[in-house]
């Protein structure tokens, strides 16, 4: 059964074996703590890379046991970066988390040529799921947070990512909507004419698994009735598992509007690395970590 709740994700870790989490520079509380949360549920086990003392001392204030917890003492913030990815590509860990470490140091470390965690020609990016009571299922959509502007060999990239977690999450065969502004095909705008180009590649097999159809304008693709009084018929109009925005604008302002406007719960996680790579911020509700750790989790090798 495909998992129609975030909640659901957390129920179905709990049968199989605990993938380990590599937190970076893991010095604060907001990580400790999703960390912790996690480990409660027996859902993962985890490494903390930062100042020993430091990490010893938060948990201490937060009444946490640290002897939970694996500590590789390292308190210099690059370098823990670096040796939370080095426990990636050791085997010793299947997911890293970004600590107290800046996102640009976060980042520089999972991109680096030769100790990162990038395979030559792959594309980083991100992937939101986004669970809105208005739907009758979760939403899959990106990118919101990595790539401004992505070409069509991106979006492609992205488009089978998207796949992979829809697949993880149980969705046997993901519907997935190129969004642009209009459902109908125009040449003058870049993001109709890749949308077009994504939907032939998938009807002629080079992306494979999924239903991929665009142009679609949101609307079309998350409403039935929208889809049906402007006479798309296909089998992802109104009923889309997947939403590819056509840049970073697009989608993080559906992100937002949805997180804030709307009170959606969500997880998100980079993709595109040898594992997944959460990127958690401090604005994050505790329960968006604990499902964004559940969600890296559920597609981890």
């Amino acid at each position: 059964m495909p998992i129609t709740k975030l909640e659901q994700m957390i129920d179905q870790l709990k049968s199989r074996p605990p993938k380990r989490v590599a937190a970076a520079y893991a010095n604060d509380s907001h990580t400790i703590g999703a960390l912790a949360g996690a480990l409660d549920l027996g859902i993962i086990e985890a490494t903390l890379v930062g100042d020993q003392e430091v990490i010893a001392r938060v948990c201490r204030e937060e009444g946490i046991d640290v002897g939970r917890f694996t500590i590789v003492h390292e308190p210099n913030e690059m370098k823990a970066v670096y040796k939370a990815v080095e426990l990636v590509n050791q085997g010793v860990a299947q997911i890293v988390m970004k600590g107290l470490c800046s996102t640009d140091k976060y980042m520089k470390g999972l991109l680096d040529k030769e100790k990162g965690l990038m395979d030559p020609g792959a594309v980083l990016s991100h992937v939101t799921v986004i669970e809105n009571p208005h739907y009758h299922k979760l939403i899959i959509c990106a990118d919101v947070a990595v790539l401004p502007a992505p070409e069509l060999k991106e979006k492609i990239a992205i488009v089978n990512y998207m796949i992979a977690v829809a697949k993880a999450l149980g969705i046997e065969t993901p519907k997935v909507a190129i969004i642009a502004a209009t459902e109908q095909m125009s040449y003058k705008m870049q993001a109709c004419v890749d949308a077009a180009i994504i939907s032939k590649m998938a009807d002629r097999g080079q992306i494979k698994g999924a239903l991929v159809d665009g142009p679609q304008a949101v609307d079309v693709a998350v409403d039935r009735e929208s889809a049906e009084t402007k006479g798309v018929k296909n089998p992802v109009a109104g009923d889309a598992d997947c939403l590819l925005f056509p840049n970073i604008e697009a989608g993080n302002v559906f992100y937002k509007t949805n997180t804030k406007l709307a009170g959606c719960e969500l997880a998100a996680m980079v993709v595109g690395a040898r594992c997944p790579a959460i990127l958690s911020s401090r604005g994050d509700s505790t329960r968006t970590k604990l499902y964004s750790i559940a969600l890296a989790a559920l597609t981890a090798k």
